[in-house]
């Protein structure tokens, strides 16, 4: 099991060819809206870069440093373009986009609580484990592990609504799948995008048993279509609802 962490450490081996042979909890949404989705990769956006740079820039500084960004206002200039072809990249993040990440970082390491929790001195960060839950082998790697919490860091757009979101995105699976793997409670440490207010949420016992019915049910879907012994063609799955 050990060789399995290791190996899981490296990102590429985390998200590619290894890692798919575990469930993840970023599978949980499309097994439970739409199957055929399943393991399907999407393709690299400026969102997702924005949330890989945040979280860099607080767990993995020396990763941070090899960013680039252009100078542009508009992803429609032809500076931007030219900046992409030169680069051989699809997009790149602005530099206002990488101004308003680190004033996320700033806020958050910025407030003393959640500075001492994050740089806490038996902190590790991007600890990968595996487990199995519900006869199933899954895999997730925690942003922080505290000596008494896993801590997952989170921008939102609205963080009067976190507690709404946290379900819509499946972060209710995700606290229970990684409560299940590192023994303790995880705690979400949220920036509002443009504000930096800040939010601490602690999963309620409502909200870990929703994550909870929420994993059971995709490993239904899971098995139904992809399991070893599959009762279903994918091509045969519909929604089927009462309105």
């Amino acid at each position: 099991m050990s060789s399995v962490i290791e190996t899981l450490r490296d990102d590429e081996q985390y998200y590619g060819e290894f890692g798919q042979k575990y469930l993840s909890n970023s599978d949980i949404g499309a097994l439970l809206k739409n199957p055929k989705d399943f393991k399907k990769r999407e393709p690299d956006n400026p969102a997702f870069a924005k949330g890989r740079y945040f979280h860099q820039l607080i767990l993995e500084p020396e990763k941070a440093k090899e960013w680039s960004f252009v100078g542009v206002a508009s992803r429609n200039s032809k500076a931007y373009k030219e900046f992409c072809a030169e680069q051989g990249v699809g997009f790149a993040l602005l530099e206002k986009e990488r101004d308003d990440v680190h004033f996320c970082v700033h806020s958050m390491l910025g407030n003393m609580t959640m500075f001492d929790d994050i740089r806490h001195g038996e902190c590790e960060y991007e600890v990968p484990a595996v487990a199995k839950i519900g006869g199933e082998m899954w895999k997730g790697k925690a942003d922080i592990v505290h000596p008494e919490m896993v801590i997952d860091l989170k921008t939102t757009g609205d963080i009067s609504g976190f507690r709404w979101s946290a379900k819509k995105y499946n972060y209710d699976s995700q606290a229970y799948i990684y409560q299940t793997m590192f023994n303790r409670p995880l705690v979400f440490y949220v920036v509002e995008k443009g504000t930096g207010m800040l939010g601490v949420f602690e999963p309620s016992p409502s909200f870990i048993e929703g994550g909870e019915a929420k994993v059971h049910k995709a490993i239904e879907q899971y098995r139904k279509f992809f399991g070893d012994n599959p009762s279903e063609e994918i091509s045969s799955y519909f929604i089927h609802e009462i309105l």
